[in-house]
């Protein structure tokens, strides 16, 4: 599952991906994203002991037990319906995926890989950061353009 409102940009995301799709298609729990923030405050945070392994994830916490979000891309294993079905509504009244993903971490079955260097992750959940995703896709889009317009001048397309 993929949340609308994120963008990742990055070389070797295709290897991670198949990677999560063959951890959830042999039934061996879920897998989702983790990438370093500095608001900490605005996402699902997951905490992590000291030799790198999950061992909590809080949504949208006041004190953040970590900079480390938990990102909008989620792979699942068939055993996701069945929990889903025990998540009990929210303050606000909805099913909150952070419930579902906590469900996997107290089973001892959530993977969390972290996007390091040289991966983008950009959310649009905000009208700052909307801002920053249309700039940085516009940065991209030129840079890709003046790629292939020097190609062709110099007749490699």
């Amino acid at each position: 599952m993929v949340l609308g409102d994120n963008i990742f940009a990055c070389h070797g995301l295709k290897k991670r991906l198949k990677a999560a799709v063959k951890n959830a298609e042999s039934g061996k729990g879920a897998t989702v994203f983790g990438y370093y923030v500095d608001d900490p405050e605005r996402f699902s945070i997951v905490e992590f002991d000291k030799v790198g392994k999950a061992v909590s994830i809080e949504e949208k916490p006041a004190h953040p037990k970590s900079n480390y979000c938990v990102t909008g891309l989620y792979f699942y294993d068939n055993q996701m319906a069945e929990y889903a079905k025990n998540l009990n509504p929210s303050a606000c009244g909805e099913l909150e995926i952070t419930d579902l993903n906590r469900i996997y971490l107290e089973d001892g079955t959530l993977n969390v890989e972290l996007l390091g260097q040289g991966f983008t992750w950009l959310d649009t959940g905000t009208h700052e950061s909307l801002v920053d995703v249309t700039n940085f896709v516009k940065t991209i889009e030129r840079s890709i353009s003046t790629a292939r317009l020097s190609a062709w001048r110099k007749s490699h397309i």
